[in-house]
């Protein structure tokens, strides 16, 4: 696949954003990011998430070790957390992450990444113990214990890049097929069905929880996951029919208009009693509840069952919200979490996998957004939801290169 349109501007671009963000004393203009996003040590908001983006502009000889070392170092700066807040995206799995990423290119790291990978398994399997505690009195999940962001959906695709198939991804897997299998329910609402809003803790607006498609917090993850795994060649029983349970469900609740497929970001218990979504409730085309995670996910799982109808579907619900102007309006945002730099990523990432050519011939254009919504004025440099996540998407598609281990396994993308 070739995207030579986006390239020049693509690139130009992504060292623009990248020289903006080299110097971590100068990166926060208004002073360096607090409360969660947990400076330094958070990927999603933090010293971790720009150390990335130089990581990577590195690896591909469009930036300086130099530059890579100084924010891996800032990242580290203070006592790392390896506690009960610790997770894919902050603390000690976060920086495991990174630092892996730095050592696989330069053989540089050694010890603190073994620090960093051991407890990393120590929170893993201090989670998991949690969740078979949960599963042992036949409750219904915390949003944490299973979702990308903060639980074990975002723990085993780190595993999974980092050791393959070793006994630590197994455990993971092994509980993500346990999610799936039902629990006792007359109400008939899958296993992964939350007593929880979507923020994780009870609201009002949810007093029966709610069933999550997205990607960040909801079984999509589960099911790149596993597909994952499955593409990997992992031999593990019910990994198979784990992901053909979670595709079954998504199959039911899967809407079709004019213009394409797309899956809900959430129902509630009202919906799922009615078997309806309203048209009005279609998500927002990002990686966390729309179309750029949801599609991704059902390629995936499309791919590892090798079902040449799913990838089709996924493909086409994508291509449907690349070619509606009206759905690309709603992304306003630059990041790769609910913005243009998700979809643009995800649509990369779908396009190469299985050479769509289709969709590959729509990101010039949807980079093109990108660039121009960078010129406004306010972005943090953060890499989920500000200019360093952007700046990597343009990378990618400007180099069309992103090695394994990919580094868009964080967004379970790869």
């Amino acid at each position: 696949m070739t995207t030579t349109l986006s390239v020049p501007a693509a690139l130009a671009a992504a060292d623009t954003l990248a020289r903006a963000v080299a110097d971590p004393s100068t990166a926060w203009s208004a002073g360096r990011a607090d409360g969660w996003r947990g400076w330094p040590q958070s990927l999603a908001g933090g010293a971790a998430g720009i150390a990335l983006l130089h990581v990577e502009r590195a690896r591909a000889g469009h930036g300086d070790w130099d530059t890579a070392h100084r924010w891996l170092t800032e990242s580290v700066r203070g006592q790392v957390s390896a506690a009960a807040n610790a997770g894919p995206y902050y603390g000690a799995p976060a920086l495991a992450f990174v630092f892996h990423r730095a050592q696989s290119a330069t053989g540089r790291y050694p010890r603190i990444l073994s620090r960093l990978d051991a407890a990393t398994i120590n929170v893993t399997r201090a989670r998991l113990a949690q969740a078979h505690q949960r599963l042992a009195r036949g409750e219904r999940p915390p949003m944490e214990e299973f979702d990308l962001i903060r639980g074990l959906s975002g723990l085993g695709a780190y595993h999974l890049s980092r050791y393959g198939d070793a006994e630590i991804t197994e455990e993971v897997m092994a509980y993500l097929v346990l999610l799936t299998e039902p629990l006792p329910d007359p109400a008939g609402l899958p296993p992964w069905w939350m007593n929880v809003g979507t923020t994780g803790n009870p609201q009002p607006d949810y007093p029966g929880g709610h069933g999550n498609f997205g990607m960040a917090h909801g079984i999509s993850a589960p099911l790149a996951v596993l597909s994952r795994a499955l593409l990997y060649g992992m031999d593990l029983p019910g990994l198979t029919g784990a992901v053909e349970r979670i595709c079954a469900w998504t199959d039911q609740w899967r809407q079709e208009n004019g213009s394409g497929p797309w899956w809900p970001g959430l129902i509630d218990p009202d919906q799922k009693a009615a078997g309806h979504i309203a048209s009005e409730l279609r998500p927002r085309p990002s990686w966390c509840y729309g179309a750029a995670g949801t599609a991704r996910a059902q390629q995936l799982a499309g791919l590892a069952l090798r079902d040449p109808g799913r990838v089709q579907t996924a493909e086409s619900a994508l291509l449907a919200v690349l070619r509606d102007e009206a759905q690309l309006d709603r992304l306003p945002e630059i990041g790769l979490c609910h913005g243009m730099a998700g979809l643009l990523h995800a649509s990369w990432r779908m396009a190469t996998d299985t050479g769509n050519q289709a969709i590959a011939a729509e990101l010039p254009h949807l980079a093109d957004r990108l660039i121009a919504a960078l010129d406004a004025p306010g972005h943090a440099p953060e890499l989920l939801d500000g200019t360093a996540g952007a700046a990597l998407a343009l990378h990618t598609v400007g180099t069309d290169n992103a090695p394994a281990p990919h580094w868009d396994t964080f967004l379970a993308l790869a």
